[in-house]
């Protein structure tokens, strides 16, 4: 690799890879060293492609998501593990989210299975359509459906705090209906 090509690649880990770390976080379930792991080896398959990526993040992003499906495909038989320790908060969960909830709903990702854990991640927190979740990790969009709905309700069992009645309601937008405008 050229020396350009290399400074290139440096300039993009120190400016990216707090926002890849927390993605990886994410997708392990709190685990802070498997997340750095999995950063590790994300990062190590795109340097050998360097010079042939165009859209570097988006491409850092994929081997994310596929490299941990591959660990949750391999890992299917064993039994999960909890972590006691939270990650270090990268920036804020939402706006006006109170750190209680944050909390809570961590630990709760955490309980989730791997490929639910998965589709919440791709799904509500990197914001992607059913379509691109299933490409990514290679299921029918159906069952990325049955599993989110799945995983939602497990994760409202979890931290009651989530119900529409619950005491986190100011935390969801504003909506309001066509009545209510008039009214």
């Amino acid at each position: 690799m050229e020396a350009s090509s290399h400074d290139e690649f440096r300039e993009f880990v120190a400016m990216r890879s707090t926002a890849l770390l927390r993605l990886a976080v994410l997708l392990t379930g709190g685990d802070r060293h498997a997340a750095e792991d999995l950063l590790q080896i994300a990062l190590m398959k795109a340097y050998g492609r360097w010079t042939r990526i165009e859209q570097p993040e988006a491409y850092v992003r994929q081997i994310l998501y596929r490299q941990q499906v591959s660990r949750w495909r391999l890992r299917r038989h064993h039994a999960e593990t909890t972590v006691g320790v939270l990650p270090e908060p990268g920036g804020p969960a939402g706006a006006g989210a109170e750190p209680e909830l944050r909390i809570a709903l961590w630990a709760a990702l955490g309980r989730l299975s791997g490929r639910q854990r998965a589709v919440v991640v791709l799904r509500y927190f990197e914001d992607l359509p059913e379509a691109e979740v299933a490409a990514l990790l290679g299921i029918p969009v159906g069952t990325v459906r049955s599993t989110a709905h799945r995983s939602l309700a497990k994760l409202r069992a979890l931290v009651p705090e989530l119900e529409p009645d619950g005491p986190a309601q100011q935390l969801r937008p504003l909506s309001y209906t066509a009545k209510e405008i008039q009214g």
